[in-house]
């Protein structure tokens, strides 16, 4: 706009005249030397128009060769040579020492596909929550009763009020059994389907149906409020082991078989009494179920509800040793089986017991009283105690002989204890020092 361009040594200037093409748009730094500065005036063009094609392609080919070598070499550094690594191993062997390695592997490779079809033939055990949810959905043993929207919901008294304050502070209110509680709920929108997924949820720690309204967080604040926040399922489970709340079963002991078929109970055996919950022990273990609606068709049930006393089971401890009750009810309340609860006092009755005081033969070890267990979870079919029993005793065999056990639908046990034996053998012993075959 009529200012000269001379006048701005800092800005870009054309050039003007001369062929079109070879126009060049430069930026400069005027020379400062005569402010003492001493630094040269520099020119950098912005055309890039005369680079030759062969050195552009010559940058490209030598970025492209030195990404394939770091590629190369990372790959190589990736996937080892397994047969140039087995040579480097083997150089030094003598042939027998290699022959015991196939061998090893070979054995191996066969123990594994044993163990994977031992695994797929063991029937899959009930879990603490999958009879929890069958109890509440059939009902077994239950003793009071809610009305809620005139729909009565039959419930377990002890469950309901270990796992929520809400419903102990009412179930207090009316201890008697078979009580009918009518529910008034203050939280909003709660209808007849809702509440009875809040009952299985109490039971099992999990929702039963898919609804819209439990992922609304302002629903489930109101519930929280109202209920109160209930721990997670398997701590109640062992408070509820622990303190026996509302307790409504005794086990007791008796060496007597007589005794235990007439089922009058001797004030001797009283001490020997462990409490427990009918719906715990009716979920876990079909014995205790049938045994226990017997009872309800043959009428004794009603005369325990009448003097309001607990009902009295007397086992026979040559079949079921009261040393091992409270390891049996343990895991029927949390799905743990743990060997240290074991009654401190011994018990006397059990077959292999006598057998061991008859050869003067010591205490017996732990991996024989899993032993046990295993054989009276199978008679109280009781699957997850079953389940959860044999690796108590596999990891105590220290030798081969000691596994040759032999009872009713054990081969996935005696398959487990042969890998576990291999997998012992390889641990302790290298192969090196091996005696030569």
């Amino acid at each position: 706009m009529g200012a000269n361009a001379s006048n701005y040594p800092h800005s870009c200037s054309p050039r003007v005249g001369g062929n079109s093409q070879a126009q060049q748009t430069f930026i400069g730094t005027s020379s400062y030397s005569q402010q003492g500065y001493g630094c040269e005036s520099k020119l950098y063009s912005l055309d890039h128009g005369h680079e030759k094609p062969q050195d552009k392609k010559k940058r490209t080919s030598g970025l492209a060769t030195l990404k394939k070598k770091f590629i190369k070499r990372r790959k190589s550094n990736r996937s080892a040579d397994h047969a140039k690594q087995m040579r480097e191993l083997l150089s030094g062997w003598d042939v027998r020492d290699v022959n015991a390695l196939v061998e090893e592997y070979e054995g191996t490779s066969a123990l594994k596909e044993l163990s994977l079809q031992a695994s797929l033939a063991r029937p899959e055990a009930r879990t603490l929550q999958k009879d929890m949810a069958d109890l509440y959905e059939y009902k077994y043993c239950t003793d009071v009763d809610l009305i809620f929207q005139e729909t009565c919901f039959p419930v377990h008294r002890a469950i309901l009020a270990a796992r929520c304050p809400f419903f102990k502070t009412l179930l207090s209110s009316s201890p008697e059994y078979g009580a009918e509680i009518i529910m008034d709920i203050n939280t909003a929108g709660i209808d007849m389907p809702m509440f009875s997924a809040l009952l299985h949820y109490l039971y099992t720690g999990e929702f039963g149906m898919e609804d819209s309204r439990f992922q609304n967080v302002d629903i489930l604040v109101q519930l929280s409020e109202e209920f109160g926040t209930p721990n997670s399922l398997d701590v109640d489970m062992r408070g509820l082991f622990d303190y026996m709340c509302y307790y409504d079963v005794v086990l007791s002991f008796s060496s007597d078989s007589e005794l235990v078929e007439a089922f009058g109970g001797n004030q001797n055996c009283l001490d020997e009494e462990l409490k427990a919950h009918k719906a715990i022990i009716s979920a876990r273990s079909p014995f205790f179920r049938n045994l226990l609606q017997r009872r309800i068709r043959t009428g004794e049930e009603i005369t325990d509800r009448t003097l309001r006393t607990p009902t009295r089971i007397i086992l026979d401890e040559s079949i079921i040793p009261k040393k091992y009750a409270k390891v049996i009810l343990h895991c029927m309340y949390t799905d743990v089986v743990d060997l240290s609860v074991l009654h401190c006092s011994p018990s006397v009755g059990s077959l292999s017991e006598v057998q061991a005081l008859v050869a003067g033969k010591p205490n017996m070890t732990r991996a024989e009283e899993a032993m046990e267990l295993y054989h009276i979870a199978l008679f109280l079919e009781f699957n997850m105690l079953a389940q959860v029993c044999p690796p108590c005793f596999i990891h105590k065999y220290e030798n081969l002989s000691k596994a040759r056990w032999t009872f009713g639908k054990s081969f996935q046990i005696e398959t487990e204890v042969r890998t576990k034996q291999k997998d012992l053998n390889r641990s302790k012993i290298p192969l090196c020092k091996r005696a030569l075959y």
